[in-house]
């Protein structure tokens, strides 16, 4: 789980901050100046970028234990759409999703290497 968790993490990020240069740098210069490059690089990287963080978020979710149709998921996955979102989103999945998962995830494996071994 923390293999998945670490994708999501690095792929909300990234999509995040791809997304701020595309609304706050690429949209401004290609309005104001007439300048369509970055917009359509920055744009194209983000639409690709977003993809992998759907496919990512989709596979964290599944692991988590998360309903497909439920709302903190659809959040999840939208979050990359709207800028600086994927940063409140991914706060906001660790404290409420990601961290009691895997300190359930811990607590059994600290219980079997508690317990001596009988032989």
């Amino acid at each position: 789980m923390r293999a998945a968790v670490f994708r999501y993490r690095v792929m909300a990020y990234v999509t995040g901050v791809v997304l701020i240069v595309l609304c706050f740098v690429g949209i401004p210069l290609q309005v104001l100046a007439d300048n369509d490059v970055v917009a359509n690089d920055v744009g194209t990287a983000h639409g690709i970028l977003y993809i992998i963080y759907l496919i990512t978020a989709y596979l964290m979710s599944r692991q988590l234990g998360m309903k497909l149709a439920s709302a903190p998921t659809v959040i999840l996955l939208l979050a990359g759409t709207i800028p600086v979102l994927t940063f409140v989103v991914e706060r906001w999945m660790t404290r409420r999703f990601i961290n009691p998962a895997l300190a359930a995830a811990a607590r059994p494996a600290a219980r079997s290497a508690a317990t001596p071994q009988s032989r």
